[in-house]
């Protein structure tokens, strides 16, 4: 199982800092995204809960659904496919809190890749691999 947290204080405001990581179209912007679809909009919202986002890096490519959206706190999402392996997805979920005029972000991702035999290998590489980019994404909205 991997279990991914990622915790940063960014020097941007929470509107700012939502605005960016809830506009999946746009995550190509970010370092090591080649691909970020809208591809179903959200129930009240375009990006809201009930949208579907692909989102590719590389080979990997993910197919997520937005399962909570409260807008500027709380963004939690299921990967639903994954491609070139399968990930069972059991967490995932951004949290922000004003920290005066800046913005606390917690982003927790937790599953299972589903490789035989090399699954526990897989979900270490995937703990490593997505902290990472979670990291860089973040860094890279601090200097929107």
């Amino acid at each position: 199982m991997f279990r991914i947290h990622v915790e940063r204080v960014l020097s941007r405001d929470i509107d700012t800092v939502f605005e960016a990581l809830s506009d999946h179209a746009r995550y190509d912007r970010f370092p090591g995204v080649n691909k970020s679809l809208l591809v179903e909009e959200g129930k009240d919202e375009k990006n809201g809960t009930g949208a579907v986002r692909i989102i590719g890096a590389g080979r990997l490519e993910l197919t997520e659904r937005i399962t909570q959206f409260e807008r500027p706190n709380r963004m939690h999402y299921r990967i639903e496919r994954s491609s070139p392996f399968s990930v069972q997805h059991t967490k995932g979920e951004i949290v922000l809190q004003p920290e005066g005029e800046w913005t606390r972000v917690t982003w927790i991702s937790e599953g299972h890749v589903q490789v035989p035999l090399l699954g526990g290998v897989m979900d270490r590489l995937a703990e490593r691999s997505f902290s990472k980019a979670f990291s860089s994404l973040l860094k890279a909205i601090e200097r929107l």
